[in-house]
């Protein structure tokens, strides 16, 4: 079974968030999506999300298109992958939060697994800080 991870806040979920998700899954067998904290979201963006963990979960797993929605751990940031082992990393197109150091910190948790950027749905559009 080929397992895929993606990471991301998904504070309002999207068509561009959709399209991601989908594919990621299109990967692997399996998709874990790992749910930026609340506190992770203020350190990076300078603020709350809109919408709390809980609530963020609820409208990730309610599109049936994660097979699990993990939080992220709020101090050590890359144990989650340690945890779930994917074969395939798949980061949104601009997706820069803990990424610069992603290949690194694989090697260096001698994780084998795939690194794959996607390419954006409509970015014009379907992009978080547009639609807010």
């Amino acid at each position: 079974m080929k397992k895929v991870l993606v990471f991301g806040s998904f504070d309002q979920l999207h068509p561009g968030h959709l399209y991601i998700l989908l594919e990621a899954k299109r990967y692997g067998n399996e998709l874990t999506v790992v749910l930026a904290r609340e506190e992770t979201i203020k350190e990076i963006k300078g603020k709350k999300p809109k919408y709390t963990e809980k609530e963020r979960r609820e409208h990730l797993e309610i599109t049936g298109i994660p097979d699990k929605v993990l939080l992220g751990h709020l101090k050590d940031k890359y144990s989650i992958i340690e945890k779930v082992k994917p074969d395939i990393i798949c980061l949104g197109y601009d997706q820069d939060s803990f990424t610069e150091d992603l290949k690194n910190e694989l090697e260096k948790r001698k994780i084998k697994s795939k690194i794959i950027r996607l390419k954006p749905y409509k970015e014009h559009i379907f992009k978080s800080s547009k639609l807010k």
